[in-house]
């Protein structure tokens, strides 16, 4: 069989991952750095590799980018080493930090999306299907709308089939996603399953206090908008009245008064 090109993109992919896996991983970092993949969204055998690879391909990279910037440049060599030093820091801790932003941006997602999975629980829940259907139909109403949340209840259904427990493949969902308003519906959930209660009730009584919740936020938001508007009002708009309002008058003083003034 002829060899197929193998496309840059994944040669340069497979490169980063030799590098992670070469690199020696503490049990416990490694860990910590697991979860805070999956809370991004990366849940591929092979992320944690990736991200070391990258971690450390960028220690090497921006060092030495940093090092040919810097030759051209007329710098004491204090500033060329505290370059060098900043770069080297910055290529290390740089893939760190990319994961929490990308796993914050996925978890607001995820807290603007809970509303409408609540409305769908409730009403699936009130027509007739069993919590394990009405979560499963859930995630495929919200598979265009809300993908995060439906990847998450598919991934409840998942664990359910495998013959795991409700009650732990709810806080499975709750440690995943680490958003506080899913920890709420996941107690909630647990809660009605342990004790008998009806789950159609115990969910629209935790969609109202959502809904009145939602509304508190958005009222304390309103309230600091006056207090947030101080400074740009002073340093934007306060300037710039000043210049239409003040400007013509001054500029009339100074072509009328000065030379009234030069011939007294």
């Amino acid at each position: 069989m002829p060899n197929v090109p193998i496309h840059p993109s994944l040669a340069f992919r497979d490169m980063v991952a030799r590098i992670g896996t070469m690199l020696p991983r503490p049990s416990a970092q490694s860990k910590l750095m697991e979860k805070r993949l999956v809370r991004a969204g990366y849940r591929s055998p092979g992320a944690l590799r990736m991200l070391y690879g990258a971690r450390a391909l960028s220690a090497v990279v921006l060092p030495l980018t940093a090092v040919f910037l810097v030759a051209g440049l007329n710098l004491a060599s204090d500033t060329r080493v505290l370059a060098v030093a900043g770069a080297v820091l910055a290529g290390y801790m740089g893939p760190g930090y990319w994961v929490a932003l990308k796993a914050k941006r996925r978890q607001h997602r995820m807290r603007r999306g809970l509303p409408d999975a609540l409305d769908l629980l409730v009403i699936c829940v009130e027509s007739g299907l069993g919590l394990d259907q009405a979560l499963m139909q859930t995630a495929k109403e919200l598979e265009i709308a809300h993908r995060d949340i439906s990847d998450e209840f598919t991934l409840v259904n998942l664990e359910l089939r495998t013959g795991k427990r409700r009650a732990e493949a709810l806080r499975n969902l709750a440690e995943r996603t680490a958003v506080d308003e899913l920890k709420k519906l996941v107690a909630v959930l647990i809660q009605a399953d342990r004790f008998g209660t009806g789950v159609a009730q115990s969910l629209r009584n935790h969609a109202d206090y959502m809904r009145v919740q939602a509304r508190q936020v958005a009222e304390e938001k309103a309230a600091k908008v006056g207090v947030k508007l101080v400074f740009p009002i002073f340093f934007c708009i306060l300037p710039t009245l000043f210049v239409v309002t003040v400007g013509p008058m001054a500029v009339r003083i100074v072509r009328e008064m000065l030379p009234m003034m030069n011939n007294l």
